[in-house]
């Protein structure tokens, strides 16, 4: 179901009121690797949000959502839409149910990837504050992301040799 919209008068002002249904099925984005199938809606640009964001997933039946993974600067929520996901974190993994909520903290202790190690396809409502710019550490493959300001991925790559300050200012 698309976003639709209705308009409510507050005193002397109309505001337009956006609204997205989670259950339904118009999707942004589709991932279709190996062992990463899903689909996402970007929830929070589709209903005006502007310091919050949220993206619904879909996940087929064993496959898995991102790579393991923290922000260095934003904090994540997690909503169980529908379906039992497995969740790893830090202190492992475990089966969460429709309507459990999980915070992750900006930094290594907020690490997470999202597991459908189920039989039928899961949902979750991703929340995130939108900080910028944000570093992202995926902790399985060393590697290390950067978006700028605006959110465009200016670096992915795998730490080199610590270079001093001044190297290559002369």
């Amino acid at each position: 179901m698309p976003a639709r919209s209705r308009e409510v008068s507050t005193g002397d002002r109309l505001h337009r009121i956006r609204i997205f249904n989670l259950h339904g099925d118009e999707w942004d984005r589709a991932e279709d690797r190996e062992g990463w199938r899903s689909r996402a809606a970007w929830v929070g640009h589709r209903i005006g949000g502007d310091l919050i964001g949220a993206g619904l997933y879909e996940l087929d039946a064993g496959d898995r959502l991102w790579p393991y993974h923290t922000h260095h600067a934003n904090e994540e929520w997690l909503i169980v839409v529908h379906g039992e996901p497995t969740l790893r974190t830090p202190e492992g993994e475990q089966v969460l149910g429709e309507g459990d909520v999980v915070c992750f903290p900006r930094g290594k202790e907020g690490a997470h990837q999202v597991i459908n190690r189920t039989d039928a396809a899961i949902r979750v409502l991703m929340l995130s504050t939108l900080i910028g710019p944000d570093i992202v550490e995926y902790l399985d493959s060393g590697k290390i992301g950067a978006r700028d300001a605006g959110g465009q991925r200016i670096m992915l790559s795998r730490p080199g040799p610590m270079l001093d300050y001044w190297e290559g200012e002369d």
